[in-house]
């Protein structure tokens, strides 16, 4: 049996002749006489009382405190004292993400899940609570599928926490009967060149260059905006994304790239033409912002991208004022209304110049392990989830394959000889 029972009620003591003795305690006949003791797995004591009377109860829960734990079931009986809310907040404190990403995580938890999960107990999940919480997404106004993803992510990292902490048996997220939420069905559809160019022939002339950086190399907007003269390699055949500017609770830092991963892409010569046309007829400005956080340590680099005023490129100045105009030029989205406010245009915003260098690579042939490393993605996995329907069909190079090995190459050549 794991730990022992203690009786506070009586100790055992030598007496004058040496004898083992009980001797009753000066708790005797007061509060919960039986204490049982056991080592969790987490190397800490863990224990339970029980009154008078009851110590074949406590015998029996210190066995099955055993049994769970040779059958690796074993929960801490403090899980029925801490709440989701409670355990979710201290697993975020302890995270090692981005301020703002663990900001934005603790936004969609306090908006969406701890209405429905904040106040119950971590050691009490089960699939059903799960379930519960997904239909309450589905019926909520203005929650998409994608969000309902993330905030389904976010569940199950919390309560895979609480497992490896020994709170909770299993995670219920992964339960037969839990189906996962599937994302929107709405395929990237890139644009094609012409399309490219009306934008880029829309805006000013100081931002022009942009759209040759995102299209031609696939940089995300915040990298757009941190590239700095230091990003292009001494032979200007590739260029180095190390930076990006990204805003924390409204306010401009320079940090790594997304997913905190540094990469080389390959340069072509035409975006490298037009960024050095671009330094000749805008020079390059330092810039000195905090470097990851707002506290973080001042960091400066002369960016390639500058506002008219010389400052740092602002994304909310930049989207409504220069993008979405070019947009409206090009006839992607529609004019201003008469308040000189522009429809939504998600799925145009500069991201769509990544999803055409993407669209660009496949459909040269270029094989997704590439095309995953040069856009910076976690996996090759998410590149092919995002771009599959984007790859060339390779049913026609199947056929020219199997063709070029089986092929006879004369009437008179019957295939192979049989063998005698």
């Amino acid at each position: 049996m794991a730990g022992h029972i203690q009786d506070r009620w009586y100790r055992t003591e030598k007496n004058a002749d040496g004898k083992t003795v009980r001797v009753k305690t000066d708790r005797y006949g007061t509060g919960l006489r039986y204490r049982a003791r056991y080592v969790g797995p987490d190397g800490t004591e863990k224990s339970k009382s029980f009154p008078d009377g009851k110590k074949r109860l406590a015998e029996k829960w210190l066995s099955a405190i055993e049994t769970d734990m040779t059958r690796g079931q074993y929960t801490d009986p403090k899980s029925v004292r801490i709440t989701f809310r409670q355990y979710a907040e201290k697993w975020l404190d302890s995270k090692t993400s981005s301020p703002m990403t663990r900001r934005e995580l603790g936004r969609r938890l306090r908006l969406h899940v701890y209405p429905v999960l904040g106040s119950r107990p971590i050691g009490t999940f089960r699939p059903e609570h799960i379930r519960e919480l997904l239909a309450a997404l589905e019926a909520k106004p203005g929650v998409s599928a994608s969000y309902t993803r993330n905030i389904f992510a976010d569940v199950q990292s919390v309560l895979s926490a609480a497992v490896d902490d020994s709170l909770l048996s299993r995670n219920p997220c992964s339960a037969r009967t839990v189906r996962r939420p599937k994302p929107d069905a709405h395929p990237v559809v890139p644009w094609v060149p012409a399309q490219v160019f009306a934008v880029r022939a829309a805006l000013p002339e100081r931002y022009q260059a942009m759209v040759d950086v995102g299209a031609g190399c696939g940089l995300r907007q915040g990298e757009v905006f941190g590239l700095a003269e230091d990003a292009i390699d001494v032979d200007g055949r590739t260029l180095h994304v190390v930076r990006q500017i990204k805003h924390v609770e409204g306010r401009p830092v320079f940090a790594l790239p997304k997913g905190g991963k540094k990469r080389a892409v390959p340069l072509p010569s035409s975006v490298a033409e037009a960024v050095r046309a671009h330094i000749d007829a805008f020079k390059p400005a330092e810039i000195t912002l905090p470097w990851d956080v707002p506290e973080g340590p001042k960091v400066s680099a002369r960016l390639i991208f500058t506002a008219e005023q010389g400052g740092m490129v602002w994304r909310s100045n930049f989207n409504g004022k220069e993008w979405k105009p070019a947009l409206a030029a090009a006839g992607l989205i529609s004019e201003a209304d008469d308040d000189g406010k522009y429809e939504s245009a998600r799925e145009h915003g500069m991201h769509a110049l990544r999803h055409f260098y993407a669209s660009a690579l496949l459909d040269a042939g270029e094989n997704i392990k590439a095309v995953s490393e040069y856009m910076g993605h976690a996996d090759p996995a998410l590149t092919l989830r995002v771009y599959a329907h984007l790859m060339p069909d390779s049913r026609e190079r199947a056929r020219h394959a199997i063709d070029a090995v089986l092929q006879r190459p004369s009437e008179g050549d019957h295939g192979p000889q049989t063998a005698h």
